[in-house]
Parts: structure tokens; sequence; C-alpha cells
């Protein structure tokens, strides 16, 4: 068994203890120094930020960027998700209107005016045709049309964007950040 310490390791390498002491000039066998994080990798060392008069703040950046094509998958996918909340925010705004005008008696006067308004006195009845089953249905087939509809054309806008920023060179930004 060995009881090397670290200095025996270190002489057995051929350190002197003096080569690892900070500043001061070792032997032939005396290690480098590792290099700065910063520029491992071939990467430049980030410059600092400049500074206003006042401590602390730095002066915001500011940025042009051109966006010069857009992912038409990415676009179908984002989408086709927002389609659906606004087809299932549609149906539950429908249903609450909708129990809420009946709550109120607005179809039952509804249809005694439309009743008042027939000389033959015919039992027309207005919720045949609005009532509450149906109109969700009719809700829920819109919803599903938009959703269609909605993702189809932001696919194909994402598109027509794609040839446009080709010919155009994009949409060009600039950003800060404050």
């Amino acid at each position: 068994m060995s009881t090397d310490t670290p200095n025996d390791t270190a002489r057995a390498a051929g350190d002197s203890p003096a080569a690892r002491l900070p500043g001061k000039a070792g032997t032939s066998g005396a290690r480098k120094a590792p290099a700065p994080a910063a520029n491992r990798g071939g990467r430049p060392a980030p410059r600092p930020a400049a500074r206003t008069s006042r401590p602390g703040r730095a002066t915001p950046r500011r940025v042009r960027l051109s966006l010069s094509r857009v992912d038409p998958w990415s676009v179908f996918k984002i989408a086709f998700l927002l389609s659906v909340a606004v087809a299932i925010a549609g149906v539950v705004m429908t249903g609450v209107l909708w129990t809420v005008l009946s709550g109120m008696g607005v179809f039952g006067n509804l249809n005694d005016l439309l009743r008042s308004m027939d000389r033959k006195g015919s039992s027309f009845n207005l919720m045949d045709y609005i009532g509450f089953g149906r109109v969700m249905s009719l809700s829920v087939v819109i919803g599903v049309i938009d959703i269609f509809l909605m993702t189809a054309i932001a696919t194909l806008g994402a598109f027509l964007y794609n040839i446009c920023s080709s010919l155009v060179g994009g949409l060009h930004l600039t950003l800060t950040d404050e």
C-alpha cells in the first residue's frame, strides 16, 4: 500500500513546490495554467456592457434582425391548436349566451310576439328552431369548419410569406433590451 501525499505525487511528476505557487516560475516540468473559461473552444471573451452615468444600469442594446423564413409545419401546429381553442371558446360562449337569454325570458317573449302576429292562431313554437340542442349542434359544426379553415389559411399564409420574403428579404425588426 502506498501512502503518497499530494506533494509526493506532484514531485514524482516532476513539479517542484515553487512551480505550484502562483506568481513563481517553475522548472522545466511545470504545468501550464488552464486557459480562461471564456477563451476555451475558440469562442471570443464576452465584452462588458457599456455603463451609463447611472451605476448599475447598462445602456440598452439595439439589434436589427430580419425574419426571412417561417416554418409552415410549426405554423400548422400552432394554428391548429389556437383554432381548437377558439372553437371551444365559441361553443362555451354560445351555451352561456343561450342560457342567459333563456333565463331572462327572451325566447318566451319572442315566441309570444310571433304568435300574436299570426292571425290564424297557429301552433308555431320558436323553440323548435332555436332550442338548446340545435343551437349547440350548429355551434359545434361551425367550430369544426373554423378549425379547418383557420389552420389551412394560416399554413397557406406561411407558404406565401416564405415566397414573398425570398423576393423582398423578409420582415426587418429592430429589438432593444431595456
